[in-house]
């Protein structure tokens, strides 16, 4: 059987994906996200089938029918794999990669190739590969189509020997102690570097939200830093720092990365020094976008990764970004942006593109450390 390493070796063509999704009532909005992540890793949707229920069973997460069904599907629309929108535990994938005779694998994979699509840095580079070693660790047994012995000797001797397996297993363990180590010197660099950022009294703002957001035009907006901006998911990965005036006072504005429903937890181990940028500012700047239907449960993961972070309690700013878009926009964009202004009445209307809002913005920022410093003054005069 060609492995999905196989399928995106192969220059001539695009890898053509079926995409299976949960039920409406366990994931409201449908494949569209799933959708976006295949179309950023480079592949083409050949198809996709909503489920309209769940059955947890042992062999495939759900029954063995609908199973021969989806796998009928995707032969029919000649796709190269099958992509679940949930995490497929080894055992199941191997089920399903020997029912459909193609790769299947899931989100998780998705995301963690996209992330290492874009890292750049070391620090990135070093994170995204610990996540994907950590990710492939147990499903090592389903590359091999045969356990080929590789050391042995007489019966009785020195035993049967070594499986293949075995000795990848082993050498992936030893790489990972491996990149924990080197991570470890990096994240001890960066916590030196932001040592030095807090000798200067600057307050720090970090910009948070959802991929795809804008976070990193409205950084450029702001900055002029000439981030890198795509209209993709995850564009950016590291953390970029940079000094913006306002109101004659200096304000350290940080690019943080984007966060995204169902993360896998072996980036989010992997990027805990990314996000303590987030946890270690002044205050938070949510970026929104408000053009995106799924913007009001897009947010409501941000707010989960905020907590887990302990960043949650800190002053924070919400602006509904991509304002240009909305223009002329009626139905279900108009509908969701009325609900986002419900659930955030103070929020500033801008758009990174055009500039709409962003002196309004400017103006937000500076208040917010305008009235920590007159409480701290308060304070300090008990």
């Amino acid at each position: 059987m060609k492995k999905f390493y196989d399928i995106q070796a192969e220059e001539e063509k695009k890898t053509r994906a079926f995409l299976v999704g949960l039920p409406l009532l366990e994931n409201p909005g449908g494949l569209a996200e799933l959708s976006g992540l295949v179309w950023t890793l480079g592949m083409e949707e050949a198809g996709q089938c909503l489920l309209s229920r769940m059955d947890v069973q042992p062999a495939y997460g759900m029954g063995s029918g609908k199973a021969k069904e989806i796998c009928q599907k995707a032969q029919e629309a000649q796709a190269d794999c099958i992509i679940m929108d949930w995490e497929l535990d080894p055992t199941k994938q191997r089920n399903w990669e020997k029912l459909s005779k193609i790769p299947v694998f899931d989100r998780q994979e998705v995301i963690i190739r996209i992330f290492a699509s874009r890292a750049s840095t070391k620090e990135a580079v070093l994170q995204v590969e610990l996540a994907r070693l950590e990710y492939s660790l147990p499903r090592l047994a389903h590359m091999y189509g045969d356990l080929a012995r590789q050391r042995g000797g007489n019966y009785g001797a020195k035993g049967a020997g070594e499986k293949q397996l075995e000795l990848d297993r082993r050498q992936t363990r030893q790489k990972i102690q491996q990149l924990k180590e080197e991570l470890k010197k990096v994240r001890q660099n960066r916590a030196t570097q932001r040592k030095r950022r807090q000798k200067i009294p600057l307050p720090s703002v970090a910009l948070c939200g959802y991929t795809n957001a804008g976070k990193s035009s409205l950084m450029n907006a702001l900055t002029g830093s000439g981030t890198l901006v795509e209209n993709k998911l995850f564009a950016t990965l590291d953390p970029l720092t940079r000094r913006i005036k306002i109101a004659e006072k200096e304000i350290l504005l940080t690019d943080t990365v984007g966060f995204i429903s169902n993360l896998p937890h072996q980036l989010i181990d992997a990027f805990k020094s990314t996000l303590e940028e987030a946890a270690l500012s002044d205050a938070l700047l949510l970026v929104i976008d408000s053009s995106d239907p799924n913007a009001l449960e897009e947010t409501k993961t941000v707010k989960n990764v905020l907590k887990e972070i302990g960043a949650e309690e800190k002053k924070s700013l919400v602006v509904l970004n991509k304002a240009d878009l909305l223009e002329g926009k009626n139905g279900e964009e108009a509908a969701s942006f009325l609900a986002l202004k419900k659930e955030f009445p103070d929020a500033l209307e801008i758009s990174a593109k055009t500039g709409r809002g962003l002196k309004e913005l400017k103006s937000a920022i500076s208040a917010v450390f305008e009235k920590n410093k007159a409480a701290i003054e308060k304070l300090e005069n008990c």
